[in-house]
């Protein structure tokens, strides 16, 4: 991989980020995490290093459209990605296919075309699967009430998770065979604090009724 242009497009989005520390959940460190895993599953998969090397770039700049708004962001991202490696006379045809991949992250981007995007896609999603998935979780909840200026009930925000993960399929075989049984094992701990606080909201409404 090319030292000088990863050590300077880390260090640039370092200073980009550096604003957002008041973000619960979308940080600098949190690009550096979906970056690492981004690398591993490439590597898991075969991938060139030019190919993990394109993965490492797109994933830095991961959060980098937080700077300018909050939804709606990847082609933001792609732009900002783009002109930092104009500026660093990246190849153009590899600047091509990390815009590519900055745009696979789209949730609505449902059928990535190669196994790049697969990668990308898998990574970028890596957290839900784990053992911190309800501290992350709850801190990108805590990151869109501040953001907004909304409150967003628990019951809402569960369910909403729980669909998320029912409709969810992973697309590399590493991410499916290392995640999977994490993945049933957190939509099993959802629906049994959704029933808890169904469970809840039925008394309350039984005591005010009495």
């Amino acid at each position: 991989m090319q030292e000088d242009i990863l050590h300077k497009a880390k260090k640039y989005v370092n200073t980009l980020l550096s604003p957002l520390e008041h973000h619960y959940y979308h940080q600098y460190w949190h690009a550096i995490e979906v970056m690492q895993r981004a690398m591993y599953l490439g590597e898991k998969e075969w991938l060139s290093k030019e190919e993990i090397e394109m993965l490492w770039i797109a994933w830095i700049f991961h959060d980098t459209w937080f700077i300018i708004q909050y939804d709606d962001n990847e082609p933001i991202w792609a732009k900002i990605a783009k002109n930092f490696l104009r500026a660093s006379l990246y190849p153009e045809d590899k600047i091509k296919i990390v815009e590519e991949l900055i745009l696979a992250t789209d949730p609505e981007y449902k059928n990535p075309k190669n196994i790049m995007e697969e990668v990308i896609k898998d990574s970028d999603l890596d957290n839900l699967w784990r053992e911190d998935f309800f501290q992350k979780t709850n801190n990108l909840k805590k990151e869109l009430e501040n953001i907004k200026n909304i409150k967003i009930r628990d019951p809402d925000w569960h369910h909403s998770a729980l669909d998320f993960l029912y409709e969810h399929n992973f697309y590399t075989n590493t991410q499916e065979q290392e995640r999977f049984i994490k993945k049933e094992e957190n939509k099993k701990m959802l629906e049994s604090m959704i029933n808890e606080l169904d469970e809840m909201e039925k008394n309350e409404k039984v005591k005010i009724e009495l």
